[in-house]
């Protein structure tokens, strides 16, 4: 048996939606993109949406919309993709590194507070692995100390905190739809706010600068008066070459109405791999699974002084592993923007990620859980 990471869910239904984009012969940013952007915000029950080709382009933009001063600093988690810290550099501010809660791997409120100064701008809240960070404590704390708040939702599409979509709390939220995410649309991300105001621009932002997207032009071609000016546009700001197209659109609203599955398919893998894996000493869940129905988690995984030992193990056995993530801080790229992150540097030699997608079966997992349990008894006897 052979088992990946990551997999999406994808199948005839999805094949069946982008036919129907060829038929139309209508590919790029069109009315496909319209629909699911008013779909996801109906969905997650917020005002408006901008759909873009990635998450790190939803990241970029979130950050260009308050047109923060060059140099401002914005606080990140030490310990997320690269993408969320990356949007600072883009928009020309600067990283703070901020360490992590050794239990839930998110923004580690004390050390926020910390360090917190004047010229902070802005807090990247990760919802790290899907788990939902206490974002009640960290609007308090945004409003307290006058910042906006970025919420990363790449690992957490559907999930909830005290009953409220994750990507409605903060001031923006943003969303990937990459392959091996919780629902993909190829490559994709959506940046969603209840600020429609704060949110415009970004769609002239996405496509180039121009203020009237190909698709709208388009529907002027029919006009006989000269006031129609179908050609007619103008470009006001700097833009960039952002725009998610009707084929990554036709995919993302076949997987839209498939999240809520995905998402329970997912928890009720990990809640197989936590009863199977809980006699082992050696090993602890990496993070507080939330086994509830209203989770959204993309990763599941482990904690274990034992981790470079059994992720070879399990590679040989053809189960993929992985490590999510090296602290950013340790990356030569932000060597100058270095922080004191003393429980992220210690608990990432620990941390693994095991297989864990929508399809996967309990016979996969039984697998992963079998390997495990026989390499705990192989390290004990030698």
């Amino acid at each position: 048996m052979k088992i990946r990471l990551f997999k999406p869910s994808i199948g005839q239904d999805e094949i069946n939606a982008i036919k129907e984009v060829f038929d139309r012969s209508w590919l790029g940013l069109g009315p496909k993109v319209g629909e699911f952007e008013k779909k996801w915000s109906k969905y997650i029950n917020c005002v408006t949406s901008v759909a873009v080709n990635s998450g790190t382009a939803a990241l970029h933009l979130a950050l260009a919309a308050f047109n923060f001063p060059k140099g401002s600093k914005v606080l990140v988690p030490v310990i997320t993709f690269i993408s969320t810290a990356s949007a600072a550099l883009y928009n020309g501010l600067e990283p703070v590194f901020v360490d992590i809660d050794e239990n839930t791997l998110g923004l580690d409120l004390e050390d926020l507070e910390r360090k917190t100064t004047e010229d902070c701008v802005a807090i990247m809240a990760v919802h790290m692995g899907g788990h939902p960070l206490p974002m009640d404590k960290i609007m308090e704390f945004a409003d307290r100390k006058n910042l906006v708040v970025i919420e990363d939702c790449a690992h957490c599409a559907g999930g909830e905190f005290l009953g409220k979509k994750l990507g409605t709390w903060g001031h923006i939220g943003c969303f990937s739809f990459e392959e091996k995410k919780s629902m993909t649309t190829g490559d994709g991300g959506m940046i969603c706010s209840n600020d429609e105001k704060l949110l415009k621009p970004l769609y002239a932002m996405r496509w180039i600068g121009i203020d009237k997207d190909t698709w709208k032009r388009s529907a002027k071609y029919t006009g006989k008066d000269l006031d129609a000016r179908h050609w007619y546009y103008e470009i006001a700001l700097l833009g960039y070459k952002y725009n998610m197209n009707d084929l990554c659109a036709s995919i993302g609203l076949v997987q839209l109405n498939k999240i809520d599955l995905m998402n329970a398919n997912r928890l009720k893998a990990i809640k197989r791999y936590v009863e199977g894996l809980k006699n082992i000493n050696y090993l602890t869940p990496l993070l507080p699974y939330d086994l509830s129905k209203n989770s959204s988690y993309h990763i599941f995984g482990l904690r274990s002084d034992k981790r470079d030992a059994l992720m070879m193990y399990l590679k040989n056995k053809d189960i993929a592993t992985g490590l999510h993530y090296t602290p950013l801080n340790q990356h030569p790229l932000f060597k100058t923007f270095q922080d004191d992150t003393p429980i992220a540097n210690k608990v990432y030699k620990k941390i693994m990620t095991l297989p864990l997608f929508s399809d996967i079966t309990e016979e996969e997992v039984d697998y992963v859980i079998e390997n495990i349990v026989q390499f705990n008894e192989h390290y004990d006897t030698n």
